[in-house]
C-alpha cells in the first residue's frame, strides 16, 4: 500500500495539519520539528499530491547540476542518488558536465542569466568570489556538494580526516614506505586529501619522500581521478625499483583499480608485495577486496537536494554546512596480519 500522510504524521509523532505545514514550508514550525518530519518524509519516501502541485507552480521544475566529467564511478554514483531525490521532488535534473575546469564558470553563467533551473548543485569544484557574489545579489539557490565556501550552502566530506585516516591504518599495519596517488591538485579533494596523506606521515615520524607523492595529472582527465592515472602513477613508483614503496594509498578506488593492474603486470601480489587502500567505496571495490575509505554518497546527495529544495521554497539566507563523515572498510589489500 502507498504511503500516506497519516504513516508520516504516526513514525514522527505529529498531527497531520503538522506534516501538512511542513510540506506547505510554513515559517509557523520549529526548524527542529521540520527536519524530524522531512527525515521522516524521506525515510518513507512519502510523495503526496500537495508537494507535485506545490512545485509545479515554479518556473521551471528543474534542478541544474554542475559536475565534472561524470564517467568516474564516484560521480556515477552520486548522480543516481541526485536523480534518485529530483524525481522524488518532481522535478527534472539538467546536467552540465565539466571536462575542463575553465569551463565551471560558462555553465554558472549560462544557469545565472538564463534561469532554466530553478536552483543548482555545484558538485567537486571550486567557485570563484566573483561568481559568489552574483549568486548572492540575484539570491539564486545553490548548494556545493563535495566542496566548500564559507558564504554558500555546502556539503562537505571530511576528506582530510579520511586520508589521515586511511594512512593511519597503513601504518599500523606496519608499513613505513607509503605513496599516494592523487588526482590533479587543482581541485579541492585533491588538497585536501593529500594534507591528510602528509600529516599521517610526519605524525608518526615518517620521513616524507617527495618521489611517493604522484599527481593524477599523468593521465588525461577533468581531475586525474580515474583507472588509467592509477596505473600510470604506480608504474612510476615501481620505476623506484628497490626503493619502491610498500604501501599505497590511492585517492580514489578507482585508481587503486589501476594501480593494481600495473602491480599485477610487474609480476607482484597485493598485499603481500604492495599493500593498497582506496577511497570512496564504489560498488566494485567489494568484489576486489579493496581496503578502502566510504563516501556516503546517497545520503550526502540526498542532503544536497533536501536543502536546495528548502532554498528554492524559501529563499532562505542562511549559511547552511554539513560536513558527512568517511568509514574505514577493511577487506583483503593491506595484509594487517602481514607485518
Amino acid at each position: 500500500m502507498p504511503v500516506t500522510i497519516y504513516d508520516v504524521a504516526q513514525k514522527a509523532g505529529v498531527g497531520i495539519g503538522t506534516v501538512s505545514r511542513v510540506i506547505n514550508n510554513s515559517s509557523q514550525i520549529k526548524d527542529s520539528t521540520k527536519q524530524k518530519v522531512l527525515g521522516v518524509i524521506n525515510d518513507l519516501n512519502y510523495q503526496p499530491h500537495i508537494v507535485a502541485q506545490s512545485l509545479a507552480r515554479r518556473k521551471t521544475s528543474s534542478i541544474g547540476c554542475i559536475i565534472p566529467f561524470f564517467t568516474g564511478y564516484f560521480f556515477v554514483e552520486l548522480l543516481r542518488g541526485i536523480q534518485r531525490k529530483v524525481s522524488f521532488y518532481k522535478h527534472e535534473l539538467i546536467l552540465y558536465s565539466v571536462d575542463d575546469v575553465s569551463k565551471t564558470e560558462t555553465f554558472l553563467k549560462k544557469a545565472l542569466d538564463e534561469r532554466r533551473v530553478d536552483g543548482l548543485l555545484f558538485v567537486s569544484l571550486d567557485i570563484s568570489p566573483e561568481y559568489v557574489r552574483k549568486i548572492k545579489e540575484k539570491n539564486f539557490p545553490i548548494v556545493l556538494l563535495d566542496s566548500y565556501h564559507d558564504e554558500l550552502d555546502s556539503i562537505k566530506v571530511n576528506n582530510e580526516d579520511g586520508a589521515f585516516r586511511a594512512t593511519t591504518h597503513l601504518i599500523n599495519c606496519g608499513y613505513k614506505k607509503i605513496a599516494m596517488i592523487n588526482g590533479i591538485m587543482s581541485s579541492l579533494p585533491s588538497i585536501t586529501r593529500f594534507e591528510g596523506f602528509k600529516k599521517a606521515i610526519i605524525e608518526a615520524d615518517l620521513e616524507y619522500d617527495e618521489r611517493y607523492f604522484v599527481q593524477g595529472d599523468c593521465a588525461p582527465d577533468a581531475d586525474g581521478f580515474n583507472k588509467e592515472a592509477g596505473y600510470l602513477g604506480m608504474k612510476k613508483l615501481l620505476e623506484l625499483g628497490k626503493a619502491r614503496p610498500e604501501a599505497i594509498f590511492a585517492a580514489s578506488d578507482i585508481q587503486a583499480v589501476g594501480a593494481l593492474r600495473a602491480i599485477g603486470e610487474a609480476g607482484l601480489k597485493t598485499p603481500e608485495d604492495i599493500a593498497i587502500i582506496g577511497f570512496d567505496d564504489i560498488e566494485l571495490s567489494e568484489h576486489i577486496g579493496l581496503t578502502t575509505m566510504r563516501q556516503p554518497t546517497m545520503r550526502m546527495a540526498g542532503l544536497a537536494m533536501t536543502r536546495l529544495m528548502e532554498k528554492i521554497g524559501s529563499k532562505n539566507d542562511d549559511v547552511f554546512v554539513k560536513r558527512v563523515e568517511t568509514e574505514l572498510i577493511i577487506r583483503d589489500t593491506c595484509g594487517f596480519n602481514l607485518k
